[in-house]
């Protein structure tokens, strides 16, 4: 159920898009045992200079390839599973063209409370979902 933002800058084709979109999401299946299904991804092309990636001090260059990814997903899985689906995204995104270096993953944890999929109702706390339990968040 993670909800995940990939913004990129113009230049790849429509398949490149979806590559870069279904590789970022298999990585999710295959690390975190989420439902296929359990798919909500937003795509941004944005024009050049709206992107601002430098290194952080890590002391690499990005090129004009890069893509930001943010996933916002339920708090309770474990560094060592997201220290996973970093790498597995990394890996995927490079099997379609994307360099690490230009690989940029923001993560941001939240409740059950804090999701509504609709009708303006939440619910994981309606009942209407079922909160994914711990076991299954560790991934």
């Amino acid at each position: 159920m993670p909800l995940v933002r990939i913004d990129l800058l113009p230049g790849r084709s429509p398949d490149q898009i979806t590559a870069i979109a279904d590789a970022v999401h298999d990585a999710i299946v295959d690390v975190y045992g989420i439902p296929p299904r359990d798919r909500f991804q937003v795509i941004n092309e944005l024009p050049a200079g709206r992107i601002i990636a430098q290194d952080a001090g890590l002391g690499f260059e990005r090129s004009g390839g890069v893509v930001m990814i943010q996933i916002f997903t339920q708090r309770g899985r474990t560094d060592g599973a997201k220290q996973a689906l970093y790498a597995r995204i990394a890996s995927g995104l490079e099997a379609v063209g994307v360099a690490g270096e230009d690989v940029f993953i923001g993560y941001v944890e939240n409740g059950p409370q804090d999701w509504s999929f609709g009708f303006g109702v939440a619910q994981y706390v309606t009942g209407e979902l079922t909160v994914p339990s711990a076991a299954a968040q560790a991934g």
